[in-house]
């Protein structure tokens, strides 16, 4: 169960990124793994045991990110990562183009939600004609997503309409793809677990908009 991060996950956070080298990474790895790793890890195993009950239909399956950088792609930046997330998503091979949930902590901030990693043009032009012929199940979802104050819809939008539809779906309809997410500042609430409590409860009010990504991530690869 997760208990919370401590002082020496922030600390180890800001260093690497001031340190980003082996020399200053070697002698402090037992601190990642043990403040940073493993709080993660159990942050996320709790996590994916909530929403696996919820969506016990889902093939779902938690993956923890690296703090090692791929060195084929480092352009010019050291060789670890001064942030940590995980993802919970469905085993599909192709799984940036699916609805996932994720949690990450930065030395500055944590940011939790569910969204895409990359959206498919495929899978964005069906959605805009799912809003053009069937609206209302998007709308019911827009409707209660604008009465809650934690998440915000985010991601890059066409600079121009790509059509007209209802006002209340316009700010939907012009996504390239979508994000439905929260970041906070770091707090004394990390340091706590009930930091997994607001993590889990947050992801548990995206479900019905995961339910409606995932339903149409189906329809466009049953067609194609």
């Amino acid at each position: 169960m997760f208990q919370g991060y401590t002082q020496e996950t922030v600390d180890f956070m800001w260093g690497i990124r001031f340190n980003n080298d082996r020399e200053w990474f070697l002698p402090r790895k037992e601190i990642y793994q043990q403040h940073l790793l493993q709080p993660t890890r159990e942050l996320a195993q709790q996590v994916y045991d909530a929403l696996a009950a919820e969506l016990p239909d889902e093939p779902l399956l938690m993956k923890v990110s690296r703090i090692y950088r791929d060195a084929r792609r480092l352009f010019g930046r050291g060789p670890y990562k001064d942030h940590l997330w995980f993802c919970v998503r469905t085993g599909d091979k192709d799984w940036t183009g699916h609805p996932t949930f994720y949690f990450e902590i930065t030395p500055e901030d944590y940011s939790y939600g569910m969204g895409f990693w990359e959206a498919k043009a495929e899978l964005m032009r069906h959605y805009r004609r799912a809003i053009e012929t069937r609206p209302e199940e998007l709308a019911t979802l827009v409707r209660r997503f604008n009465r809650q104050k934690t998440f915000t819809l985010e991601g890059p939008a066409y600079a121009r309409s790509k059509g007209e539809v209802d006002p209340l779906l316009q700010p939907w309809y012009r996504m390239k793809s979508i994000n439905l997410g929260h970041t906070a500042p770091l707090d004394e609430k990390i340091f706590s677990p009930s930091l997994a409590d607001e993590v889990i409860a947050g992801l548990k009010e995206l479900i019905p908009f995961y339910r409606y990504f995932a339903a149409l991530c189906a329809e466009v690869y049953r067609e194609s």
